[in-house]
C-alpha cells in the first residue's frame, strides 16, 4: 500500500520529470550520477550513501532532484555518531552548497526520528555543513564527516 507521503513525492517527481536529466536501471550508474551531483553542488560526496538506486533525476531549470532506491536505508555516520534514514524516494530543490525542501531524510536524535528539510554550507571556509528541521531547529557538523 502506498502512503500519502509517497504519493506526494511521486507527484512532485512527475511534475518535474519533463526536461530533466533522468538516469535509471543501472544502480552503479545512478550511484555515480548521485556523487557527480553532490560534487557539482559543492556538497560532501558521502552525504547520500544510498544503495540499490533505481533512478536519479535532476531538472536543472527548476532545481528539483530526486533519487529512488529499491528500499529505505539507514546509515550510521561514525565521525559524528548519527544514524540517518533515507526513504525509498529522496527529493530536494538544489542550488550551490544547498539542498532545501527535502523529503525522505530523517536523523535519529536520542530515540526519535527527526525529519530534515534543509542542508547547506553557509561559509565554505568553516568546513561545516548545517542540517535544519521543518521547525527551524538546526545543527552543524564538520563536512569531512560526510566524505566518501
Amino acid at each position: 500500500m502506498i502512503s500519502t507521503e509517497e504519493m506526494v513525492h511521486s507527484s512532485s517527481i512527475q511534475t518535474h520529470r519533463e526536461g530533466a536529466d533522468v538516469f535509471n536501471g543501472d544502480s552503479d550508474l545512478c550511484k555515480e550520477k548521485t556523487i557527480e551531483l553532490l560534487d557539482e553542488l559543492h556538497l560532501p560526496k558521502g552525504l547520500l550513501p544510498l544503495e540499490e538506486i533505481e533512478e536519479v533525476g535532476y531538472n536543472r531549470s527548476t532545481g528539483f532532484v530526486w533519487l529512488k532506491q529499491k528500499k529505505s536505508k539507514e546509515h550510521y555516520f561514525k565521525k559524528i555518531g548519527k544514524q540517518v534514514w533515507y526513504g525509498g524516494e529522496v527529493t530536494a530543490f538544489v542550488e550551490d552548497r544547498r539542498m532545501s525542501k527535502m523529503t525522505g531524510v530523517k536523523s535519529k536524535e536520542l530515540f526519535i526520528w527527526i525529519t530534515l528539510s534543509d542542508m547547506y554550507i553557509q561559509d565554505p571556509s568553516s568546513g561545516k555543513i548545517t542540517f535544519k528541521t521543518p521547525a527551524g531547529l538546526s545543527r552543524s557538523f564538520p563536512g569531512s564527516a560526510f566524505d566518501l
